[in-house]
């Protein structure tokens, strides 16, 4: 074990990928660097086209092999809980990987990021018994049939996931599907393939079947190669609306069937009655937080003409108080940008914003020397058509605007190509459903932000998606139904 950048005696999963339980040989690599200081740390493998062929081919026969097929649902229960059993006790290694590997601060890695990926395994591992199809009469011919419905598990899936929750994300795909019945191929971002790497490692400690979940690692590349694989039967996808596009496209000649998780410009909107007390930190931390590298976060934020100036002056406050520094130090709060051409994008568009005449604030307070750091930035009367007010930033850069009535601000918010998600704060409960359902938002936020658990779907409206992450209603994405009719 080694010292790697702040984190003591850390050992690196094994950099190799596997068809099955066979190790494949990869001739390429991608540099894998700590954010926090700009350095490399390992190579990465990358697969060829071939490599991802072996690897899907390897989960296609585990895929029909009764090792895995024929599980009883109690079975598949057990094992999925023993997965589980066996992240919580890496808890500490695979926190330590992802914020090696994010940059995000470990102690929210370790008390947010990794227990939420397990509290998602473990909700979808109570499943496999409740997948039922269901008996009914035939209306049109009553009496000489029997029908009824199966739910089958849809084949190997491959998920495609970005690096801003590496873990989280990726766990929102793996546990419907293997609570399903399929099996998954997971290609994570280039810039955070560690907690992934050490994720196939522990399913194949828990007792999961050679090529149940599997790993491919590499560039857009590799990815393309894994979603346009015939044996491939199902994409879900988290990340950029234009990688998502690219995704549908591809997924046209095999109809493979597609979950796409896009971007956001998520508006928020402060009433005049809103609570200041709750309402500022929480419209600040809604964008600030993860260093703004959420697609849901609140990066629009409408406030009512009359708090307006008390609302900036507060966000201010709030961000100054965030530490920012590295992920190995404990009392940060706030990390960098994931990669110097994330902090070259954030910082084009504060650039492009300010000369245009838009007043950029600094909320945030100093930052380190090295590293991707940016620190969050408000923009004052930012108007409706800037690219700021439009673009999907995915940094901590705050727009605002002021509004005076309620009806303003609604339409202000639904003036986007996203529809991700929307918050509202007030203490009026007639404006909070009214609002609530006139927002176009896979998910609105009332009086809090950036929520999500396994009992609720998540996932957006127009080019913020297609489908839920999540719920009851992922299932379905990872399930194909088949009737059954026996003349009788």
């Amino acid at each position: 074990m080694t010292s790697i950048q702040g984190f003591s005696g850390l050992e690196l999963p094994e950099l190799i990928l596997r068809a099955g339980a066979d190790p494949i040989r990869i001739e390429a690599s991608t540099a894998d660097i700590d954010p926090c200081t700009g350095e490399r740390f390992a190579d990465i493998p990358a697969a060829s086209p071939a490599d991802v062929d072996a690897v899907v081919e390897a989960a296609h026969r585990a895929f029909r092999n009764p090792a895995w097929r024929d599980l009883h649902p109690l079975a598949r229960e057990r094992l999925l809980h023993r997965f589980a059993d066996a992240i919580e006790a890496d808890l500490p290694r695979i926190a330590a990987l992802e914020a090696l590997d994010t940059g995000k601060p470990i102690s929210i890695v370790e008390t947010l990021d990794i227990p939420t990926a397990i509290s998602w395994l473990r909700a979808y591992a109570g499943w496999p018994g409740k997948l039922a199809g269901r008996a009914a009469p035939l209306s049109a011919t009553p009496g000489a049939f029997h029908a009824y419905s199966r739910r089958e598990p849809i084949g190997v899936v491959a998920a495609i996931t970005p690096w801003n929750f590496p873990l989280v994300l990726a766990m929102w795909k793996i546990a419907p599907a293997l609570a399903a019945g399929c099996t998954i191929v997971l290609k994570p971002a280039p810039e955070t393939p560690l907690s992934a790497l050490r994720l196939v490692e522990l399913a194949r400690a828990a007792g999961l079947p050679d090529g149940v979940l599997s790993v491919v690692t590499g560039d857009g590349a590799t990815g393309a190669a894994l979603a346009a694989h015939p044996r491939i039967a199902k994409v879900a996808f988290t990340g950029s609306t234009a990688t998502g596009q690219a995704i549908l496209a591809a997924s046209v000649p095999s109809l493979k069937r597609v979950t796409l998780e896009l971007g956001g410009k998520s508006p928020t909107i402060l009433c005049k009655d809103a609570d200041l007390a709750t309402a500022i930190p929480q419209a600040a931390m809604g964008c600030f937080f993860n260093s703004g590298q959420i697609c849901y976060a609140g990066t629009r934020l409408y406030v009512h003409r009359s708090i307006y100036d008390e609302v900036l002056d507060g966000i201010r406050t709030v961000g100054a108080a965030q530490r920012i520094g590295p992920s190995a130090d404990r009392t940060s709060q706030l990390g960098p940008l994931i990669s110097a051409r994330q902090h070259e994008k954030v910082s084009g568009f504060v650039q492009r914003a300010s000369d245009a005449g838009i007043t950029a604030l600094p909320a945030g307070g100093p930052i380190p020397d090295a590293g991707y750091y940016f620190a969050p930035t408000l923009l004052r009367d930012v108007p409706s058509d800037a690219e700021v007010m439009r673009e999907e930033v995915f940094g901590p850069v705050l727009a605002t605007a002021p509004f005076d009535e309620i009806e303003e601000a609604i339409a202000l918010a639904n003036d986007s190509a996203y529809g991700l998600a929307a918050h509202v704060f007030t203490r009026d409960l007639t404006t909070a459903h009214k609002a609530s359902a006139a927002l176009e938002a896979g998910t609105v936020f009332v009086n809090c932000i950036l929520l999500a658990d396994p009992a609720f779907p998540f996932g957006g409206m127009k080019m913020s998606g297609i489908g839920r992450e999540n719920g009851s209603e992922v299932l379905d994405a990872y399930l194909e139904p088949k009737s059954v009719v026996m003349a009788l």
